[in-house]
């Protein structure tokens, strides 16, 4: 491998080195069944605000539950209303995959799947799917070819269906900042003043995760990568012990992204991997120099601003309608557009552009960090890279790479972990399954 020495200020040198192909080839439709996605719409973020990180907590989780001391409806996970979709057994065909058929709690059981592959899932009566205050979960292929448990999620079998007045799942994009408080609803009505507190656990994988700040009260949070948050609140009362609810945080973006995550030395550069997507479509090799392909060197702001000299790679016709993919992704409310939100000054390079987000892109391209920051305002703070097509063709393959850099002179193994998104659900995992 040659190391061209990049030093992190944006210019493209030639790289040379390992190109490691995943096992896997994702097809932008992502589904075959059309269902309804929360993260398929523009708008994403449901609050607004700005401030910077402060104290909390960041651990490991893999999903979360309503706990509002009794406050919200009891789930009946034998509810079958009118037009209720419970089956006698289990399917496991293209339509129904990721659903509880049978109501029984469980979802594929006995259904065959690809290591790696990771699909939404939905437990309780599928009539529900998709309705107001219900989200999926995560099921993941073991490496015997079955599927496991429904993990995190908000389902039948918790009464989604029901009003939560109480503390409820918030939804947002990446990079978009949210007040948690906007999830405790009524719960937080009765707190006394200064008595607030806010925990985050990140999706398994997220590290380091960023911790909430702000002030009077510190609920403002940033997630930089895409997945199922889980929010921990606490308020005092004058007259008893402290409460707590707990709450998911669901984050995601629109179309396909991708995000990679590897380990990092402290105070130092580290091993420098990045990610690269190939052209949908296109069975040329893959190159750091030509447009078939979106990496570092030639997808970010700087590629497609108007003095650039439109060296980045144009897909897509600019002129095309939706739903058909465009060169760009514009929505009328700038806050909507996932890119404009990006930290180190890259949502900033965006909206000068004034045109909405690129299809392709390359928001952030991880040099140096350090593992030891928390502030997702800090231009060490380790976050992931990530590409994403925010309107990407329906059923056509796209080529996913991870390119080994340059290990800068250290000796240490790196695991380099893969998640593909589409339409905010986690759809494949790669490196650690």
């Amino acid at each position: 491998m040659v190391d061209s020495g990049r030093d992190g200020s944006g210019s493209a040198p030639l790289k040379l080195g390992a190109l490691f192909i995943l096992g896997a080839y994702i097809a932008a439709g992502c589904s075959a069944r059309a269902r309804s996605n929360t993260f398929d719409r523009p708008s994403l973020d449901r609050s607004s605000g700005a401030g910077a990180s402060g104290g909390g907590e960041a651990s490991a989780s893999s999903g979360a539950l309503f706990e509002d001391a009794g406050t919200d409806p009891k789930p009946n996970p034998g509810a079958k209303p009118c037009g209720s979709q419970c089956g006698a057994k289990e399917l496991c065909d293209p339509e129904h995959l990721g659903l509880d058929d049978d109501c029984n709690g469980s979802v594929d059981e006995g259904c065959p799947c690809a290591t790696g592959q990771v699909h939404p899932c939905f437990k309780g009566d599928p009539s529900y799917e998709g309705k107001p205050g219900c989200f999926p979960g995560t099921e993941y292929c073991s490496e015997l070819g079955a599927w496991g448990d429904c993990l995190g999620g908000v389902h039948a079998t918790d009464g989604c269906y029901t009003d939560h007045v109480a503390c409820h799942a918030l939804t947002t994009a990446p990079f978009h900042i949210v007040h948690l408080k906007d999830g405790t609803g009524t719960f937080s009505a009765n707190a006394a003043p200064g008595t607030e507190h806010w925990k985050v656990q990140c999706p398994v994988g997220v590290s380091p995760c960023p911790v909430p700040g702000g002030a009077n009260p510190a609920d403002v949070f940033q997630a930089l990568q895409s997945g199922e948050y889980t929010v921990t609140y606490e308020r005092g009362n004058q007259r008893s012990k402290p409460l707590q609810c707990t709450y998911p945080l669901f984050v995601g973006a629109p179309g396909l992204r991708v995000e990679l995550s590897w380990e990092h030395a402290a105070g130092d550069f580290g091993v420098d991997l990045d990610l690269q997507v190939h052209e949908p479509g296109n069975i040329q090799p893959w190159s750091f120099q030509a447009t078939t392909d979106c990496l570092f060197s030639n997808c970010t702001a700087a590629a497609f601003g108007p003095d650039a000299g439109a060296y980045g790679p144009e897909w897509f016709p600019a002129d095309a309608a939706a739903p058909n993919p465009a060169a760009w992704s514009l929505d009328p409310d700038w806050g909507n557009n996932t890119c404009y939100n990006a930290p180190r000054g890259v949502g900033d390079a965006w909206k000068k552009i004034g045109m909405g987000c690129h299809n392709p892109r390359l928001d952030l391209d991880n040099v140096q960090c350090d593992p030891n920051v928390f502030d997702v305002k800090n231009p060490l703070f380790c976050a992931p890279e990530n590409i994403n097509i925010d309107v990407p063709p329906k059923d056509v393959w796209t080529r996913i790479g991870v390119h080994y850099f340059s290990n800068h002179l250290l000796a240490y193994d790196v695991h380099p972990i893969v998640k593909v998104f589409c339409g905010g659900k986690l759809s494949a995992e790669l490196g650690n399954h």
